[in-house]
């Protein structure tokens, strides 16, 4: 497992990521990225998932580095919910 995937025996698998998007009611849009070796090369990439968020107090902005944990299924794509934000983004 990545370092950004944790899950703990019986626990709800979480992940670290970045919110790239809040602009949907109650809902944030968080990048996690992950490394992985080419099969061929050998060489290390940069890949990026997007996962949609529950946000319940709308406290998350763009650039905050945030927990998500795995829920049931709240809508059409959401299935994670943040749990608490680990670093606020700079910008204002």
């Amino acid at each position: 497992m990545s370092d950004n995937t944790e899950t703990a025996r019986g626990g709800r698998q979480t992940k670290i990521g970045t919110v790239v998007s809040n602009a949907m009611a109650k809902t944030v849009v968080v990048a996690v990225e992950k490394r992985a070796m080419h099969r061929l090369y050998q060489r290390s990439q940069r890949r990026t998932s997007k996962f949609y968020a529950h946000d319940e107090e709308n406290r998350c902005r763009v650039g905050d580095q945030v927990l998500i944990v795995a829920s049931r299924p709240l809508s059409k794509l959401k299935r994670w919910r943040v749990r608490e934000i680990l670093k606020r983004s700079e910008e204002k």
